[in-house]
């Protein structure tokens, strides 16, 4: 492997919850450690190519299960909130990053730290996600079940035969408040992973921060960590190579090399769902309107090969 090509390139890599957990969408221990170490191996790919990479993550699967638990064990334990949810999860997944890439890098050669900075996200108190929330979080319940979660002020949506789903506001992200501290750890030669889950959401309250229940959409807030930390290039790493125009119609077609004008007219016309690729979409284009060179959506496996131009929906800056 030529280990300079992308020598300076300072790269942002979102990991989607495909990274993170099985195939079949497990997240036993061991199931989360594998996956994640098979995902750091295509990331050490890009380290060992000379790129200064920054990491963010999902935590879907990994916060759904401690709501679970939450639930089962309210009658012996407090329940916790979910933004302390999400900070717990940004460790967890953390830690197994570090000491999978830590593996990965030493089987390339490479001596590399890598740090993880639990990050805290600022949200508009006022934003509408909080009066109308619509995130589903968790698994199904029954009926029941779901009015006892109702009665102390959660909010429940039916999903019909499947059962009943706890949902929660998903603020637009304004801030990463704690990127400055990821900074510092790139510039002294760190891979930083920060901004895990989208962070942990805050708003201001008497001065001071305060976490709210309440998700972070990832890859919004993974464009603003991308920004912050002046990367060139962001990275949406997900189950798919490229992205579909026309998705589960006979006329479906991947998408390759774009433009922002082309890809907000596709999502105007409803191309990308809001729950799945939409977001993606939307991160790609704030990043390159906030004066990003790159931005691409691909699989896992591909993404040294996005940071190149050479692989899944791309937008390059026209010089």
């Amino acid at each position: 492997m030529n280990t300079n090509r992308l020598d300076g390139e300072r790269v942002l890599i979102a990991l989607g919850g495909n990274a993170m957990t099985a195939p079949d969408g497990s997240a036993t221990p061991a199931a989360q450690a594998a996956a994640v170490a098979a995902a750091m191996e295509h990331v050490a790919d890009l380290v060992a190519a000379g790129a200064q990479v920054a990491l963010a993550h999902g935590n879907g699967p990994q916060v759904g299960n401690l709501l679970i638990k939450n639930q089962l064990a309210a009658h012996v334990v407090p329940p916790v909130p979910l933004d302390w949810c999400g900070a717990q999860t940004q460790a967890t997944i953390g830690v197994l990053i570090m000491n999978a890439l830590d593996r990965a890098l030493a089987a390339r050669g490479v001596s590399r730290p890598v740090a993880t900075v639990v990050t805290r996200t600022l949200v508009d108190a006022a934003d509408r996600g909080f009066t109308d929330p619509v995130k589903p979080v968790g698994r199904y319940f029954p009926a029941a079940e779901a009015e006892r979660f109702m009665a102390i002020g959660q909010s429940w949506k039916s999903f019909g035969e499947r059962g009943w789903r706890r949902v929660v506001a998903s603020p637009d992200p304004l801030e990463i408040l704690d990127a400055d501290a990821a900074q510092v750890l790139l510039a002294a030669g760190h891979i930083v992973v920060a901004a895990g889950g989208g962070g942990v959401p805050v708003v201001r309250a008497d001065g001071a921060f305060a976490g709210v229940e309440a998700v972070v959409d990832k890859d919004l807030a993974a464009q603003l960590l991308a920004r912050r930390l002046g990367a060139g290039t962001l990275v949406i790493a997900t189950d798919v190579e490229h992205v579909m125009v026309g998705f589960g119609t006979p006329r479906a077609r991947p998408l390759h090399r774009t433009t922002a004008a082309e890809l907000r007219t596709l999502a105007a016309a409803g191309h990308f769902a809001g729950g799945s690729m939409g977001p993606k979409v939307e991160a790609l284009l704030r990043f390159m309107a906030g004066g990003g060179r790159r931005a691409a959506i691909t699989s896992l496996d591909r993404i040294t090969d996005a940071v190149e131009g050479k692989a899944g929906t791309i937008i390059e800056r026209e010089e």
